[in-house]
């Protein structure tokens, strides 16, 4: 009785780097949320969000944040816990020092609060054509097999959610660079090594090629030790640098 009474009296401390518009500055705001066991920090910010009070006792706005599947699989939740870029989703109270400091992922422009504007990373994979060309008016079929041992590796490479936690982990990818980061270079792989995809290899090869691409990268590995999904980043970055200078060399050749 007497441990339960303390688990219902306990507070988890929660310090949020908040911004009210695209335009405005940052603050940072306290709140107190009742402790539940196996509470992860989604949890505790829908409690904010029931109860907009901060640790002042204050009445103040919402805290803004996205999510959407809560299973580590959109990726929508991103955002930095205690200094480290992850899913909000999968990051348990228990298993976090406190206070608990959460504030948005600095590599994207801040829409409000814990939104961020992630149009630098679907720009990338778009410059790189990160798709299978099928405009899908008609039926084609089944498509042609993968070796099965080409697809195990591909699919771990597609399990990419675009979260953007390589990005903001790179310190490659800021504001004075245009490196499009690993999860672009990655998805190159993997539509390359698609039997219908890779008819257009060699134009995501010459995206790679281009400023900001696949030269951009420092070789700093934070992207394969931050990713949720323990995706082979620097597996996938190795071997485009091979792939573009073959490519690079094949051109000089007239090949």
């Amino acid at each position: 009785m007497a441990e339960a009474t303390a688990t219902a009296s306990r507070k988890v401390k929660f310090i949020v780097t908040r911004q009210d518009s695209a335009d405005g500055k940052s603050y940072t705001e306290e709140f107190e949320v009742p402790y539940r066991p196996n509470m992860n920090v989604i949890s505790a910010l829908m409690e904010i969000q029931r109860n907009p009070v901060n640790a002042s006792g204050k009445t103040t706005t919402p805290v803004c944040w996205e999510s959407n599947c809560l299973e580590e699989v959109c990726g929508a939740c991103s955002m930095v816990i205690n200094g480290k870029p992850r899913q909000a989703c999968s990051a348990l109270v228990d298993k976090l020092e406190q206070p608990i400091r959460i504030a948005p992922m600095s590599t994207f422009p801040v829409v409000r609060d814990l939104v961020i504007n992630r149009e630098r990373m679907f720009s990338a994979l778009k410059k790189v054509k990160a798709w299978i060309p099928i405009d899908g008016t008609y039926d084609l079929g089944p498509g042609p097999r993968m070796a099965e041992a080409k697809r195990q590796w591909a699919y771990e490479l597609s399990k990419c959610m675009t979260c953007g936690v390589c990005l903001e982990s790179c310190p490659n990818v800021n504001d004075k660079t245009d490196f499009i980061g690993p999860a672009a270079v990655s998805q190159v792989r993997l539509f390359n090594a698609h039997p219908t995809g890779e008819m257009n290899a060699h134009e995501r090869l010459e995206a790679l090629m281009e400023d900001g691409g696949i030269e951009g990268c420092g070789n700093s590995q934070n992207c394969v030790r931050s990713c949720p999904k323990g995706i082979p980043l620097t597996t996938s970055i190795a071997a485009m640098n091979l792939d573009t200078t073959k490519h690079l060399f094949k051109k000089w050749l007239g090949m």
